[in-house]
């Protein structure tokens, strides 16, 4: 199985488990019915958006949505370098997760590679505030309709109701993604 279709098994399991309609889940994370039956088969992937704002609105933890495990530290939890759990979001995505361990977190602070693409930016929306900083490569960002280039050192927070996503220019991009 892989990893869009083992996200999309623990969201029929949460909705399974909390006893709600599709109707009733799609609602509360301001998708549509028929979004969320994409990402509940498989057949879409889930963007880290909508799981931050399915993990706010029922009390869940993100690295269990995304990852299948619980997190079990609640005073400090310390990421090795090269160790943190690592997910495959898209071809052009990987994520790793750099307190996966660490319980009831505010922020999910995450390493990014992106990989160049020629395809259009894929824009997300989700409750809160996102901060970016590039380490390699250059990066196109959107927000909110305005578009700007980054290079390494340089670093962005903005409100992410804002619609906004990334792409990375003519060759591998690393970044800092610190999603609260």
């Amino acid at each position: 199985m892989n990893h869009i279709q083992e996200v999309a098994a623990r969201l029929r399991g949460l909705r399974d488990a909390l006893e709600l309609t599709a109707e009733e889940m799609a609602h509360q994370c301001d998708v549509s019915p028929e979004v969320l039956a994409a990402y509940e088969s498989g057949e879409s992937d889930v963007p880290v958006s909508f799981l931050h704002r399915l993990a706010s609105a029922y009390g869940v933890e993100l690295t269990a949505l995304l990852f299948g495990e619980e997190p079990t530290m609640n005073s400090y939890f310390v990421t090795r370098a090269g160790k943190g759990v690592k997910v495959e979001r898209t071809a052009a995505y990987s994520y790793q997760d750099l307190a996966a361990g660490f319980q009831r977190r505010i922020m999910a602070p995450f390493l990014v590679t992106i990989e160049p693409t020629d395809s259009p930016l894929t824009l997300n929306v989700h409750s809160g505030q996102e901060f970016n900083y590039v380490l390699e490569g250059e990066i196109e960002l959107s927000v909110g309709g305005h578009v700007t280039r980054m290079r390494p050192g340089d670093s962005i927070m903005f409100d992410s109701l804002r619609p906004h996503g990334l792409r990375a220019i003519g060759s591998t991009a690393r970044i800092i993604a610190i999603i609260s």
